[in-house]
């Protein structure tokens, strides 16, 4: 079986499937009414440049040792992470409607023991960094040239493990390792940055011996361009890309409101935010489909 990494998909075919990849995700919240789709809608498109133009994998064949990882530390961002695995074929689609429901391969919270494509059981913060620092140095030596993703958060980096992963990471020259920030600036106790400031993210990871980037994560060329840029350094150096993103982006009324960190929403609202979800598309040019 061929390695199907699109390889260069252009933005506008990325777009589309960022587009997608948030209609998955609040069709999975309209199922239970609830769920952290908000950060879905803010960090789609960075999974779909992720899923459909970085990573090696085959969707029939999740656990094929040739894969790029890809570790979902903030286990809550599941609903993100399963609508993206529904997109590239890992999870049959007619699983949607099962989230979060009774022995469904869904639950709310990751877990590698439930479902396809999940590598590992995130949740409790501060460990994903870690276990790709022991993944990554792992596969090199094996003579892997695979690359190890986490995706973590920037709640996550006040985390002390994280930061203790972040030092080895440089030590073991692991440039088999790509962490990507999801800076939306939202936990559940308010603002990241009023709970623990962390400023000059990029520069703390540059002085750690990272080749670090920040960058517009809802800007699909400004993600496609730090991607690559993480790929083809030949510098032996772990790699992060820390993305600045908008909770509930898409959704004009989720964008604005104060906490969306875990959203409750009245029933007519889901349409209304899947609505908005296809004019924004239609106003960039885009063709709605009505069967995702």
């Amino acid at each position: 079986m061929s390695d199907p990494t699109p390889g260069n998909m252009p933005s506008v075919e990325l777009a589309r499937r960022a587009y997608h990849i948030r209609k998955h995700a609040l069709r999975m919240g309209a199922v239970q009414g609830q769920g952290y789709v908000g950060q879905a809608l803010g960090v789609a498109d960075v999974l779909a440049v992720a899923y459909f133009r970085a990573l090696s994998y085959r969707p029939n064949e999740p656990e094929w040792e040739g894969r790029d990882r890809f570790l979902l530390s903030i286990g809550h961002y599941a609903i993100a992470l399963y609508a993206a695995l529904i997109e590239a074929g890992i999870i049959p689609f007619e699983e949607r409607d099962t989230y979060g429901s009774d022995d469904s391969r869904l639950p709310m919270s990751g877990m590698a023991s439930y479902t396809p494509g999940m590598e590992i059981s995130g949740g409790s913060l501060g460990q994903g960094l870690g276990i790709a620092v022991g993944m990554a140095l792992g596969l090199k030596r094996k003579g892997s040239d695979r690359f190890v993703y986490n995706l973590l958060s920037d709640g996550e980096l006040g985390e002390g493990s994280t930061w203790e992963a972040a030092l080895s990471a440089p030590h073991w020259k692991l440039d088999n390792l790509i962490a990507l920030v999801d800076f939306n600036n939202q936990q559940a106790d308010g603002p990241s940055q009023e709970v623990l400031s962390a400023p000059d993210l990029q520069a703390k990871f540059d002085a750690f011996g990272w080749f670090a980037q920040r960058v517009d994560g809802n800007d699909i060329e400004a993600v496609i361009a730090a991607f690559d840029a993480a790929r083809e350094l030949t510098d032996a150096k772990p790699r992060i890309i820390i993305f600045d993103t908008l909770m509930g982006k898409g959704v004009p009324f989720l964008e604005q409101r104060e906490k969306t960190h875990f959203i409750r929403v009245d029933e007519e609202e889901w349409d209304l935010a899947l609505k908005a979800v296809d004019d924004g598309w239609v106003a960039a040019g885009g063709v709605v489909n009505a069967d995702i």
